[in-house]
């Protein structure tokens, strides 16, 4: 990709606050800088939400609800539909503006714009398909008639990492279920949740709907929200940290809340693995988008008898990756989001080698510009140390072993997290045995990749509340309402 190109695309990007279907300047006036994690050079700077901003996105959505709801839900679903498409349409431009801001190389990038797409139409086809029940009382005295309605206005926070994916994973369902939304996407990575909106727009989503109030100061613009009357639904993707205090602010006006938080993967291989197989399935699990997934494998528990040999291919192939910016075409590993997400994998692996662990491949800061992490295996990890309780959040693959299925299941589950646990075995009775005794959302039989927009994604335990995708994903923004009907026939 040249300058220029990247140039003429930054340019044409909004970088104005999305309320009520207009563009428009922060209340204050306020801007921030977005970063190329590659350079350090800024891209853009976009426009700053304050509270009496993030109020005026409440009020668009508010208005807009109940004519909203009141559409029908074909419509509502061509809308996504027409989304999607326009979305597939422009997949080389989202694809660059993600991998200028966020980092990710990108062949990653092209992938995450078709996984994020994949929701619109998802949930294009969910939306008409919304319905209730009739039935008649065990007492033979009444009908029971339930009925589905949208929640109503909804606050969206969205991390980082898939600047996308995590919007369209929220939005689209919101908007299949007939609920407005005001979108915050994370300030390290707005741009592509600004380019989305106009795609929005552009798809005739009505002016209100969705609002879009990217901010520096998430917690001064969000906290009115949650405690206005008006709101009834929040969903939060993020630590584990952030979302205990969400739910414990949601929780004075009784929202109802879906939270996607953090997670510490573990990724199992057993004596009868197919060792090639769980070597590909690693390197998915651990390097897909540079580690910074809360899906990321973050601790490979390997039996005793195959240790090392799978240590050996897992080495071997994990020196191959290069860390470049993710423009450029040797690039297989991009720059950590920023500096204090690279100082924290620096520090953990500093911790496990005083703990007592041994880099076997990587491990050092490398020199220059950008945020780059090396592709970094580590052996000998003792089972308590740091690196194994805590999110890592980059490419570093932390090796300890086991001696049997019990303790293989004993270590996993030694977490406060619980949302993906990946596996490989080719005893199909072991295989359903860890189906029930991890402590799991999700379980990643044989493979290393989990995530589909047709299946019910999120964790047990700290690792969240409620589901994303499937034919879960559009309950998230519904309620369920009874009525009672006499005997027609009495």
């Amino acid at each position: 990709m040249s300058a220029a190109h990247e140039a003429e695309l930054l340019a044409a990007v909004p970088t104005g606050l999305f309320i009520a279907g207009q563009w428009r300047d922060a209340h204050s006036g306020a801007t921030f800088p977005v970063v190329d994690p590659a350079t350090g050079e800024v891209l853009a700077h976009v426009a700053d939400a304050s509270p009496e901003d993030g109020a005026a996105a409440l009020d668009a959505a508010a208005a807009a609800q109940s004519a909203w709801a009141a559409t029908a839900p074909r419509e509502r679903g061509e809308i996504l539909r027409r989304a999607f498409e326009l979305v597939t349409a422009r997949a080389e431009d989202f694809a660059l503006v993600m991998t200028l801001e966020m980092g990710k190389p990108l062949a990653e990038s092209r992938a995450e714009v078709a996984y994020g797409a994949e929701f619109l139409r998802w949930f294009s086809e969910e939306a008409p398909r919304i319905s209730g029940r009739y039935a008649t009382a065990p007492d033979g005295r009444n009908r029971l008639l339930v009925a589905k309605r949208p929640v109503g206005p909804s606050l969206l926070i969205t991390p980082w990492n898939f600047p996308l994916a995590m919007a369209t994973r929220k939005i689209a369902p919101a908007l299949a279920a007939g609920c407005t939304s005001v979108l915050k996407p994370a300030a390290l990575t707005p741009l592509t949740a600004l380019l989305f909106a106009e795609i929005l727009r552009e798809a005739g989503v009505p002016d209100g709907v969705v609002n879009v109030i990217p901010t520096t100061r998430a917690g001064a613009v969000t906290g009115p929200l949650i405690t206005d009357h008006r709101l009834r639904k929040l969903s939060f993707t993020g630590s584990t940290e952030v979302g205990r205090r969400l739910i414990a602010d949601a929780a004075h006006q009784v929202l109802r809340v879906s939270m996607e938080l953090g997670g510490n993967a573990p990724f199992l291989v057993f004596e009868d693995a197919d060792l090639d197989a769980a070597v590909e399935g690693a390197l998915l699990a651990k390097l897909r988008n540079g580690g910074e997934a809360c899906v990321a494998a973050n601790r490979f528990h390997v039996h005793e008898s195959i240790a090392e040999e799978f240590t050996a291919r897992l080495i071997e192939r994990m020196a191959g990756y290069v860390n470049a910016r993710g423009t450029e075409p040797a690039s297989t590993l991009g720059p950590l989001v920023d500096e204090s997400t690279r100082e924290k994998v620096a520090e953990l692996v500093a911790g496990a080698v005083e703990d007592g662990a041994r880099v076997a491949l990587g491990g050092v800061v490398p020199s220059g510009r950008g945020y780059f992490y090396p592709a970094t295996v580590l052996v000998d990890v003792p089972q308590d140390a740091r690196i194994l309780r805590e999110e890592i959040f980059g490419p570093v693959a932390p090796i300890t072993t086991f001696r049997d299925e019990d303790e293989a299941v004993r270590l996993a589950n030694a977490s406060e997290y619980g949302l993906v646990c990946f596996a490989y075995t080719r005893d199909l009775t072991r295989a359903l045995r860890l189906a029930e005794r991890l402590e799991t959302g999700m379980l990643g039989l044989n493979t290393g990749l989990v995530s589909n927009p047709a299946a019910p994604f999120g964790g047990v335990k700290q690792s969240g509340i409620g589901r994303e995708g499937g034919f879960e994903g559009i309950d998230e923004y519904l309620e369920t309402t009874y009525i009672g009907i006499s005997d027609p026939f009495a």
